[in-house]
C-alpha cells in the first residue's frame, strides 16, 4: 500500500509560479508512471503531466512550455513546477501513481487558485 500526500498548493497571482510536491509513503522506484491530474469545478479531471519510469514525459496541451514534471526516487517524491500561471489553471491537483492495474494510487488533492 502506498499513501500519497500532495503539498504546495495555494493562492497565486496570474503570471506567478508554484511547485507542487507529491510524497509517497513507500518506494516509488517500481512505479511505471507517475502523473499529475487536475479538476476544475464543473469540469472533468484532466491529465496535466506524466513521467514514466525511464524519465520520458508528456504534458497536456494547455500546460506545455509552462509546467515541468520531475521525480526524485531517492526522496520518493514527484514534483510539478508550474510557471506563468493563469486563472484557467485554477483547480484541485491530484497525483496518481500507476504500478499495475491492481496497484494504483491517488493523492487527496491540493487546491491551486490563480487570481488577482
Amino acid at each position: 500500500q502506498v499513501r500519497l500526500v500532495e503539498s504546495g498548493g495555494g493562492l497565486v497571482q496570474p503570471g506567478g509560479s508554484l511547485r507542487l510536491s507529491c510524497a509517497a509513503s513507500g518506494s516509488i522506484f517500481s512505479s511505471k508512471t507517475m502523473s499529475w491530474y487536475r479538476q476544475a469545478p464543473g469540469k472533468e479531471r484532466e491529465l496535466v503531466a506524466r513521467i514514466a519510469s525511464g524519465g520520458s514525459t508528456i504534458y497536456g496541451d494547455s500546460v506545455k512550455g509552462r509546467f515541468t514534471i520531475s521525480r526524485d526516487n531517492a526522496k520518493n517524491t514527484m514534483y510539478l513546477q508550474m510557471n506563468s500561471l493563469n486563472p484557467e489553471d485554477t483547480a484541485v491537483y491530484y497525483c496518481y501513481f500507476f504500478f499495475s492495474y491492481t496497484s494504483q494510487y491517488w493523492g487527496q488533492g491540493t487546491q491551486v487558485t490563480v487570481s488577482s
